[in-house]
């Protein structure tokens, strides 16, 4: 299954392109697992009833932005069998759900295998231990959604790398990065893939008949 790619110049623009349909942050607040946005206040936004709230000068945004580049730069040292290619402002379009978009942090291709893959970076702070019980040997459900999500906007696209930078501060107040690698193959999760893109398909009817979802809440 081939895929459009909408080629962006301006990130003003591609900020505009990408609201038009389901985006990978948009994901979590889909099913209910967005502790910051309900699935109503995502379907408000999408309805033109609200507007987006604006967090790009929040500073763990500004790191996290700012740190990509240099992380990827990291993976490309210390994973060759990959050739790695970024496009900042291509936005991933599904065939058949137009609505269904991604940009991705670095697309892959695996030189031995000749197959095509998805990167995503995620820079994050831990100050709790529930925070790491997260990511104790499993990606948070909201991140697990977002590299579904981009995997299922086309079957071409294999297997999906994570690459977690997590910030925590020592009992000595030193601060220590633990570098997490997390390796998604479709063919293990086809069937979320599926039920991923049913529930948005479904979130996107009550967009268009411009119809309130049910609320789900998120377990605290």
């Amino acid at each position: 299954m081939s895929h459009k790619i909408i080629e962006i110049e301006e990130e003003k623009n591609w900020h505009t392109e990408r609201s038009k349909g389901i985006g990978g942050s948009d994901v979590a607040s889909i099913l209910g697992l967005n502790p910051f946005k309900t699935n109503v206040e995502l379907w408000q936004e999408k309805t033109g009833r609200k507007k987006p709230a604006n967090i790009s000068a929040k500073p763990c945004v500004l790191y996290g932005k700012k740190a990509e580049d240099y992380l990827r730069e990291l993976f490309i040292l210390d994973y060759p069998e990959y050739e790695v290619t970024h496009h900042p402002y291509y936005i991933h379009i599904h065939n058949d759900y137009d609505f269904i978009r991604g940009s991705f942090d670095a697309e892959l291709f695996q030189k031995i295998t000749k197959e095509k893959g998805i990167w995503e970076c995620k820079t994050t702070e831990i100050k709790r231990q529930a925070d790491w019980d997260k990511w104790k040997d499993q990606i948070p459900q909201n991140y697990f959604c977002q590299v579904l999500h981009y995997l299922a906007i086309d079957e071409d696209f294999k297997f999906a790398k994570l690459k977690a930078q997590i910030k925590s501060i020592d009992k000595y107040n030193e601060t220590l990065l633990t570098t997490k690698h997390y390796h998604i193959l479709r063919e293990k999760h086809k069937e979320d893939i599926e039920y991923l893109i049913n529930k948005e398909i479904e979130f996107m009817h009550y967009v268009r008949a411009d119809k309130e979802p049910p609320l789900l809440l998120p377990e605290i």
